[in-house]
């Protein structure tokens, strides 16, 4: 995804939460974040892993593996996390891990919840993570419309407000196994979301040698 991003020579690099929790290689991934992104937020998973949040909270295999991410985070990961929050402002965007109703923990999956958002902001743009699902919903003081936003979709963020998801670099829950991001265009008012393929059995052989739940290796195949 980097990669594909550095093809880009993008001005920021904004992450919006979830960057441990999950994976194989969490110190790794807090380090690349760290060096690339001028915006990053903690997600839900980044404060269980932080203990911030009670692990008893998740459920199965996440809360296995934020107990796992615990064990496995160095001192300095841990205290670069920790100074995170899962809210923060750039010009014409307002960013949130979960949703401005609860940044943390609000799941934005319909048109409802997307209206809520917005309503609640004031921002052209507001982005939101957490559902792993790539999601574009627009308002434009009357009319509330959108949904899924498969690669290659293209938006024009002048038509109207925008609620934009990116979608998920890892464990994506949208039946599209490969990584997502989002390319943001101010100057020309327009929003591209991108796939990347990526080598999905290099990170199962890791998942399974760390010893997580297999569960969370094999539902990268399909995206589930």
């Amino acid at each position: 995804m980097l990669a594909d991003l550095d093809a880009e020579r993008p001005d920021e690099l904004w992450c919006l939460g979830d960057i441990v929790g999950y994976g194989p290689r969490p110190n790794e991934c807090a380090d690349l974040i760290r060096e690339r992104a001028t915006v990053a937020l903690c997600g839900n998973h980044d404060l269980a892993a932080l203990g911030t949040l009670d692990v008893a909270d998740f459920s199965g295999d996440a809360a296995a593996a934020a107990r796992w991410t615990q064990g496995a985070l160095g001192d300095e990961q841990r205290n670069w996390l920790g100074g995170l929050q899962p809210l923060a402002t750039r010009d014409g965007a307002e960013l949130f891990h979960g949703s401005p109703r609860d940044p943390v923990w609000d799941y934005v999956l319909s048109e409802d919840g997307a209206l809520a958002a917005l309503l609640a902001t004031s921002a052209p743009i507001v982005l939101v993570g957490h559902s792993h699902i790539a999601l574009a919903v627009s308002w434009d003081a009357r009319t509330i419309e959108g949904g899924a936003a498969p690669a290659g979709t293209e938006i024009d963020l002048a038509a109207a407000r925008w609620l934009l998801n990116p979608g998920s670099v890892g464990q994506p829950r949208d039946g599209d196994p490969r990584a997502a991001w989002l390319l943001l265009d101010t100057d020309m008012h327009s929003a591209t979301f991108r796939r990347v393929t990526y080598p999905v059995e290099q990170t199962q052989a890791e998942i399974k040698a760390a010893g997580l739940p297999g569960a969370l290796g094999a539902r990268l195949t399909h995206g589930v």
